[in-house]
C-alpha cells in the first residue's frame, strides 16, 4: 500500500535565506544561494541524469522495522516499480537504502543512483553498494551494475525522485563546523524550527570536499540474535572513518506528518573505494561541504511497517 502526502514548498530564494541563517548556527563559513544545477553526469558525481529538477518528490519505502529486530528477507522492492508508485515513470532516483540479499547474496549498504525504465528505454543503474570485505574486515565499495542486472533493493530505502532535469537548485557551501550536529541534521532542524507548523522535505547530493566522515557499513550476515536496542544495533554495525572526497545522497524531512517517516538518511560513495551510511564529519576544523538540494512537492509512504519502533534510525 502507498500513502501520499502533499508537502509545503517554499520559494527557493526564501528557502536559501532560511538555510543561510540556520546553518550559521553550526558552521563558521556558510553560503547558501539559488544557482543553476551543475551537470551531475560529470565528475565527481557521474549520475545517470544531468540534474535533480523536475517534479521532485520523496518516498520512504519499507523501514528499519523490517531490518530490526529480525530481518524480513521477503521485503524486496525494485526502483522501476517505485518510480511508478511515486507517479513518475522514468524518474531519476537517488538516496539511501539496503541491498536485496536475494539479489546480492548478502546484506550491504545501497547507494542508489538509478534512471528508471520508461517507454521502452531500459533502466540505467549507476548505484554503488558497500559491504564488509571478508578478507580484511574493511569497507568494500562496488558498482552495482558490474555484478547485477536488476534494480532491486531490500528492507528499506529513503529516496528522492525527479525527472533528472537541469534547473534552479539550492547550493549549500559550508565549512568549519562549530556546532555539534551534522550538515544534514542542521538543515533539517533549521526547516523544522522556521516552518514549525508545515511539512517540508528536501533531497539532493553533497560532496565532502575536505576532511573525514563518521560512517557505518552493515555486516554481510544479518544478526543471529534479535537486536532490541540502539546499543545492540551499534555493536552489530561496523564503524569507519572515511576520507574526502565523499559524494553523499541525502533525503530529509522537517517533521513526520504521521506516516512513520525516517526524518533523515544519507549514504555516500567515493572514487577511492570508500562508502556507506553517513553520520557526520569527524574533522570540524577542516571540513568543507558543497551541496545541491531541492524541496520535494510530495512524499509517498510505500509499504509502511505495521509494527514500528525508533531503533536504528540515526
Amino acid at each position: 500500500m502507498t500513502e501520499k502526502f502533499e508537502l509545503f514548498v517554499p520559494k527557493l530564494e526564501e528557502l536559501s535565506e532560511v538555510l543561510q541563517n540556520g546553518l550559521k548556527e553550526n558552521f563558521a563559513d556558510v553560503h547558501v544561494s539559488v544557482v543553476e544545477c551543475p551537470d551531475l553526469s560529470q565528475d565527481p558525481f557521474r549520475f545517470p541524469a544531468k540534474g535533480i529538477c523536475g517534479k521532485p518528490r520523496i518516498t520512504d519505502v519499507g523501514g528499519v522495522p523490517y531490518l530490526i529486530p529480525v530481518a524480513q528477507l521477503d521485503k524486496v522492492y525494485d526502483m522501476d516499480t517505485v518510480a511508478k508508485e511515486v507517479e513518475l515513470p522514468g524518474a531519476f532516483i537517488l538516496g539511501a537504502g539496503a541491498t536485496s540479499s536475494k539479489s546480492v547474496g548478502m546484506n550491504a549498504e545501497l547507494i542508489p543512483l538509478v534512471r528508471t525504465e520508461n517507454d521502452g528505454m531500459s533502466a540505467v543503474n549507476r548505484s554503488y553498494y558497500a559491504s564488509i570485505n571478508p578478507v580484511d574486515d574493511k569497507c568494500l565499495l562496488e558498482k552495482y551494475s558490474d555484478k547485477f542486472k536488476d534494480c532491486d533493493f531490500g528492507l528499506l530505502a529513503n529516496l528522492y525522485a525527479c525527472e533528472g532535469k537541469s534547473g534552479k537548485v539550492i547550493e549549500v557551501k559550508a565549512s568549519r563546523r562549530t556546532g555539534a550536529i551534522s550538515l544534514v541534521t542542521s538543515m533539517r532542524k533549521t526547516l523544522e524550527m522556521h516552518y514549525n507548523d508545515k511539512y517540508i522535505a528536501m533531497g539532493g547530493t553533497f560532496v565532502i570536499q575536505k576532511g573525514k566522515a563518521k560512517t557505518h557499513v552493515m555486516p554481510r550476515e544479518f544478526s543471529a540474535c534479535p537486536l532490541h536496542t540502539g546499543e545492540e544495533v551499534n555493536k552489530w554495525l561496523k564503524h569507519f572513518e572515511m576520507s574526502a572526497p565523499l559524494i553523499c545522497q541525502s533525503v530529509l524531512v522537517s517533521q513526520d506528518p504521521g506516516l512513520d517517516l525516517r526524518l533523515e538518511h544519507t549514504h555516500c560513495f567515493s572514487h577511492h573505494g570508500e562508502g556507506g551510511h553517513y553520520y557526520t564529519d569527524t574533522t570540524p576544523d577542516t571540513v568543507e561541504y558543497l551541496g545541491y538540494f531541492l524541496p520535494a512537492e510530495l512524499v509517498y509512504r510505500i509499504d509502511r511497517p505495521k509494527i514500528t519502533h525508533d531503533i536504528g534510525r540515526d
